[in-house]
């Protein structure tokens, strides 16, 4: 069982397991790693029930490329790697991999293992997953590149080839989850289910993994139950027959529930709560950083903004008013007053225990220079804006907008506040929405534990059609960006790759390119009979949770 603190002792190593590729040596296979084993002294047959704030809605492990959603299918379906209790990455559904050349990979597969149908996983698994993942209406297109080329060797060997080079090819593989193709063609679940569909299809109610569980039932927004998969090819640290998930969105009503017993384990615990279920004799609460940074996004796309008063042009194209957002928000009093000294705030996209620098800071909270920065960009008197936020996704998301909308209101900026829930937000806002926001709350952890991640994702341009940064839901263009990812991408020497990283940030801080908040915490809430590893990724993983 994770404890306070313990992820500040173990982040280094997570970094140290994300980056493990840029010390392969070529034609050396990697197959170093962990199984999950089981105690002798678990006795089956324990339910664990499980309430979340938001919903699992289509069970599609390319529908959404969210924390939580990845995290409950991670529990059904597997990557060719997997991250242990420390992050590092260890092999999956691949049991060993090599590096032939700088453009080629091969991949040796396990063999023996099944779907949770019975069919047999084997390389035409693999190659119709990464075609899938690529796909339309896929939000997970960049856990590949998009040129590479896979090619069956056999049925337990698959090849990969490389336009370019990439060290870090697999370090986002363990949420690159693999389907299985005869069953996708026999359902009629080919196509990836996007967000707008109203249609979905079968993958949005079914699951079909090779994971430790199965996905026996799914009502979205209502309750889903897993059952362990009797047929799983490894061992699991799990005593668990079954999960029962269901969501509570009241803070109030969640926390209720565990304290009196009606679940088994809660996330998150209201930061305001976490004493009081600490004081229970019967519960205890686990808190400490998540590798998750919340941030702002600005509109920077469009010529005019469709929800603010200003017509004819767009604001938040001017950097000065951008600086003047960031410098009138008090995060000091959002993460005193709202998170309760639960949250760090920082400078950049990126939590500090995976990159930092100490010329790297945050713009001073000033609302007279902010005030200021609005008149010299022609807004003496402000202008109103249509702001987008979840409200049961991160930890206090619709307080801390609100808390926003009432610090702009100081420098004359009007807020019009949309908080909904993260289902019809997501929609709204990402890629199948059509970026439909002017400005907007969003929180990230990069997949790989890398700074490329970050600036590919949410700071690489983007065109009208979508092609480029496919969470830079503002548009944020900078061509000099661009070109410092794509060379950080396949540089080897750490010492040029580090450099080349403090430059990307260093323009998006000088070009306030978003505002990043903070470094949010992790806050579960469980009964003290229940022991869970507790990653600072977020995930919850039924397989390293037993009850006594």
């Amino acid at each position: 069982m994770r404890k306070e603190g313990r992820f500040w002792e173990r982040l280094p190593r997570a970094v140290a397991g994300a980056l493990c590729a840029l010390s392969l040596s070529v034609g050396v296979p990697v197959t170093a790693g962990t199984m999950l084993t089981a105690s002798p002294a678990m006795a089956q047959g324990k339910t664990l029930r499980f309430a979340f704030q938001g919903t699992l809605n289509a069970l599609d492990p390319y529908s959404l490329n969210e924390t939580f959603t990845l995290g409950m299918l991670g529990n059904v379906y597997e990557g060719l790697t997997r991250r242990d209790k420390d992050l590092n990455v260890i092999p999956g559904l691949a049991e060993s991999w090599e590096m032939l050349d700088p453009l080629h990979w091969r991949f040796h597969l396990r063999k023996g293992v099944k779907f949770a149908n019975g069919d047999p996983f084997t390389a035409d698994d693999v190659i119709f997953s990464a075609d899938r993942v690529r796909s339309d209406g896929s939000d997970l297109k960049t856990r590949i590149p998009a040129d590479s080329e896979w090619k069956k060797v056999d049925d337990n060997t698959v090849d990969v080839i490389l336009k370019s080079p990439n060290p870090i090819l697999f370090a986002e593989w363990d949420t690159f989850y693999i389907m299985d193709k005869e069953w996708c063609e026999k359902v009629g679940a080919v196509k990836v289910v996007s967000a707008k569909d109203t249609n979905p299809g079968p993958s949005a109610y079914e699951a079909n993994g090779t994971g430790p569980f199965e996905i026996v039932s799914h009502q979205p927004g209502v309750k889903t139950v897993f059952k362990r998969n009797p047929d799983y090819w490894g061992k699991i640290e799990s005593n668990l027959d079954e999960v029962d998930f269901t969501p509570i969105a009241s803070d109030s009503t969640r926390v209720a529930a565990l304290l009196s017993g009606d679940v088994d384990l809660i996330e998150p615990v209201p930061v305001q709560d976490i004493k009081r279920v600490r004081d229970d004799p019967n519960t205890d609460a686990l808190t400490g950083p998540e590798l998750r940074v919340v941030f702002l996004n600005f509109n920077q796309m469009r010529d005019e903004l469709p929800t603010s008063n200003i017509k004819g042009k767009n604001p938040f194209k001017d950097p000065n008013v951008r600086k003047a957002f960031y410098q009138a928000i008090d995060i000091e009093a959002i993460d005193k007053r709202i998170m309760r000294g639960l949250a760090t705030p920082v400078p950049l996209l990126i939590a500090p225990q995976l990159y930092s620098a100490p010329d790297l800071k945050r713009w001073p909270y000033d609302p007279a220079a902010a005030k200021k920065l609005l008149t010299d960009a022609g807004y003496p008197d402000g202008f109103t804006v249509g702001m987008d936020c979840p409200n049961d996704r991160y930890v206090n998301d619709a307080q801390i907008c609100q808390a926003v909308v009432s610090m702009l209101a100081k420098i004359g900026v009007t807020i019009n506040l949309n908080a909904q829930p993260k289902a019809k937000f997501f929609a709204k806002v990402l890629a199948p929405g059509g970026y439909d926001t002017d400005f907007s709350m969003l929180g990230w952890t990069p997949s790989s534990f890398d700074s490329w991640n970050v600036f590919t994702s949410l700071a690489t341009c983007r065109d009208a059609s979508g092609k480029g940064g496919p969470f830079n839901l503002g548009g944020y263009c900078n061509k000099k960006v661009d070109e410092l990812a794509a060379k950080i991408l396949v540089e080897t020497d750490k010492a040029k790759r580090d450099d080349m990283i403090h430059q990307a940030y260093r323009i998006l801080l000088d070009d306030t390119s978003h505002i990043p908040l903070h470094q949010q915490s992790l806050s579960w809430g469980k009964r003290k009979n229940v022991e869970i590893t507790q990653r600072s990724d977020d995930q919850v993983l039924f397989y390293w949770a037993s009850i006594k």
